[in-house]
């Protein structure tokens, strides 16, 4: 790389000089001596630039299938772990490789010219977002009970899931060919055989049937239009076999087909016609016959929209895998071994709809983009299924086990986050399929257009100043920011697991400022109950009070244990979390008058709070040491709950603590960051009936 900016360097210093300009004796311009040098250096020049070009991009490349093949190696440690102490620092390095490979890999995204390609990374750095956080709880859970089979293959599944997604990225950065079967590929006429979606084939059928105009309909064009008609009707039977299309669409769907095929006819008997007449150069039967086919397979496309955008109205509309979700944890709790057998196979039913709603979407979409991500949310609903009914298995097993509670909670919380992206996913089907355009953006663990707001306050006037968007250098620092702070709530939660007393105030104030910072990480990616950055700044502030507190706490317990080199430690530590806490309120309470000031002070507080997080990271085993070795008493308040979200400050929130004490490994935080577990939202499945319901509120 170096030998090629040297390089690059020397060819533009050697075009700088033949093309420098100079004077004669007269005064006058000098023309250059040897117009075919200046050629050879441009050249020289182009070909220097576009090897430093070919080399960068190589050495991306390179940079992340390392990161890649060092997220592997520590999820292979992961894999191999017998104890929970091994597991909490196998963890701690898979999330700073996970966060590493995060970096170059959203990078890379942006880089990506191809839409399909762009999608698919997208994708697969949203499934590795996801399955990170059900792979720590899948683990405790196994680790806990290491004789559940069903938590074995819980965890296998999602180690599964992650190596696929890890799969998939290094195919898109190497742009590996997709493997295709001779036996599915073949070229008729110029026509690929392969199996495509609806959309494409009807676009490419319309096609042909235009250059008929041209072609006249001869003996060529005409093999490719029954060729053409060929691959139509493959598509239309993917509807038609459907276990859950309406009869009444099956029958239309068929019958177009069957005209289709019909009209299909008449061109070819006037293009045989056409073929015995000399010099015809526009025949109105021809003319004819073609506005009536292309009729024809208009009405068939509006059909197949039809068809797909009723199945989901149904599927949202029934509510049914709130019903039966909610049911599985009931009998799970329960330890109702049939009963659960029976709505696992009833939940197994209704995936396959979702997922074969998904299948039926993607075939009628006009993006490429939203037919990768279409076809990754059924993929992911597809592994997801079974882990949710081996958590139930778990659960069912062992149904004082918080951790076991709280796997299955975060799996059913992935279910439902999962149908939420479906439902935008119909909304933007919708859209295309009336001509309207919705600009999708790629997943990058950014806050949405719209959010960066601040409001002043003037006596009894309160103005709001218009919603600012931020840039991709912003946005880009926001979206590391926020992945980094889920992880390090991820390690809090893992570190306050391995006290013995799950009781104290010193864990139940640790757990509460876990929960606000994983409530902060969502709203860097644009979602849980954080709307704007008042909410955010509002919340960090409650985050730094809950961190005085605590510091408090931890500071009564130290004093308790006498002079020691760890006490001393401690005590270091500490200085350090109020100075913490002192800056952050101090950041929180400075008002901001712009978009680039109100930018500055959302990743101020962010940051903040990371530096915050990893002191009680450092803090909550040493304490614990200490508290151990002296036997030290821990106060218990038993008035203590848990700090409600700013968003919602009138709901009454519940402990993440809650729950059996014989089980201390585990933690009822709730996967979207906010204090209380929210139940499926009703209105999720209203979203057919009124399409701007589909947008977050």
């Amino acid at each position: 790389m170096f030998q090629a900016c040297q390089e690059a360097r020397l060819a533009g210093s050697n075009i700088a000089k033949l093309t420098d300009i100079s004077f004669d004796d007269t005064g006058q311009v000098a023309l250059p001596g040897d117009k075919n040098a200046m050629v050879r250096a441009a050249r020289g020049l182009l070909s220097a630039v576009t090897r430093v070009l070919l080399i960068g991009d190589q050495v991306t490349i390179n940079s992340i299938m390392a990161s890649r093949s060092r997220v592997m190696d520590c999820l292979k440690k992961i894999e191999d772990t017998k104890s929970f102490s091994e597991f909490v620092q196998c963890f701690s390095q898979f999330g700073k490789e996970m966060v590493e490979l995060a970096h170059l890999t959203g990078d890379r995204q942006v880089d990506l010219k191809d839409e399909k390609q762009r999608a698919k990374m997208a994708s697969s750095r949203a499934t590795l977002e996801k399955s990170t956080m059900l792979l720590l709880t899948s683990c405790k859970t196994f680790l806990r009970h290491p004789d559940c089979q069903a938590a074995r293959l819980a965890r296998a599944g999602i180690f599964s899931s992650i190596r696929s997604a890890l799969d998939t990225v290094s195919k898109v950065v190497e742009e590996s060919p997709q493997p295709q079967s001779p036996t599915n590929t073949s070229l008729t006429n110029g026509i690929a055989t392969t199996p495509k979606r609806a959309h494409t084939v009807l676009k490419e059928f319309l096609e042909i049937v235009e250059s008929a105009r041209v072609t006249l309909a001869d003996l060529s064009t005409r093999e490719k239009l029954h060729d053409s008609l060929h691959l139509v009707n493959d598509s239309s039977q993917d509807f038609t076999d459907s276990a859950y299309t309406s009869h009444e669409h099956r029958e239309k769907i068929i019958l177009l087909g069957e005209r289709a095929l019909a009209d299909l006819q008449e061109i070819e008997n006037v293009g045989k016609r056409l073929e015995k007449q000399k010099r015809v150069r526009h025949d109105d039967q021809l003319d004819s016959a073609i506005l009536k086919i292309s009729r024809t397979i208009m009405e068939l496309r509006k059909q197949l929209q039809s068809t797909a955008i009723e199945q989901a109205s149904d599927i949202f509309r029934s509510n049914q895998d709130h019903i039966v979700l909610s049911n599985i944890k009931e009998v799970a709790t329960k330890s109702e071994r049939d009963r659960l057998t029976k709505l696992s196979e009833k939940f197994h039913e209704h995936s396959d709809q979702v997922q074969d709603l998904c299948r039926l979407l993607s075939h009628i979409t006009p993006s490429e983009s939203l037919t990768v991500f279409l076809e990754m949310t059924g993929n992911n609903l597809r592994n997801l299924t079974p882990l949710v009914t081996y958590a139930a298995a778990s659960l069912a097993e062992y149904p004082s086990s918080k951790i076991a509670k709280e796997n299955l909670d975060i799996l059913i919380d992935t279910w439902e986050g999962i149908i939420n992206e479906l439902s935008s996913y119909v909304k933007e089907v919708i859209e295309g399929s009336q001509g309207r355009t919705n600009d999708r953006r790629a997943y990058m663990s950014l806050p949405r257009p719209g959010n960066v707001l601040e409001e002043f306050k003037h006596g009894t006037t309160v103005k709001t100043v218009k919603p600012a968007t931020l840039d991709a250098e912003e946005q880009t620092n926001i979206a590391k920011s926020g992945l980094e702070l889920k992880l390090l709530t991820s390690e809090l939660d893992a570190e306050a697991d391995r006290w013995a007393d799950q009781e104290n105030d010193i864990i139940r104030r640790a757990r509460n400022l876990s929960s606000m910072a994983y409530a902060m990480h969502m709203f860097s990616s644009g979602q849980g109950s954080l709307r704007t950055t008042q909410d955010l700044f509002k919340q960090a502030e409650y985050f730094a009070e809950e961190g005085n507190k605590l510091f408090r706490c931890v500071r009564d317990t130290t004093f308790q244990a006498p002079e020691c080199q760890l006490r001393s430690d401690l005590m270091h530590l500490l200085d350090r979390v109020l100075s913490y806490c002192q800056q952050l309120l101090f950041i929180t309470r400075t008002p901001a008058t712009s978009k680039a000031a109100t930018f500055s002070k959302v990743d101020s507080t962010i940051q903040d709070t990371k530096l915050l997080l990893t002191i009680l990271i450092r803090i909550l085993p040493l304490c614990n040491s200490l508290a151990s070795q002296y036997n030290l008493p821990v106060y218990r308040s038993p008035s203590l709950r848990s700090r409600p979200s700013h968003s919602n400050p009138s709901s009454v929130t519940e402990s993440r603590t809650s729950g059996d004490e014989t089980d201390s490994m585990g933690s009822s935080g709730n996967s979207d960051g906010s204090l209380r577990r929210v139940p499926f939202p009703v209105s999720r499945h209203r979203l057919l009936h009124n399409s701007h319901s589909l947008d977050r509120p």
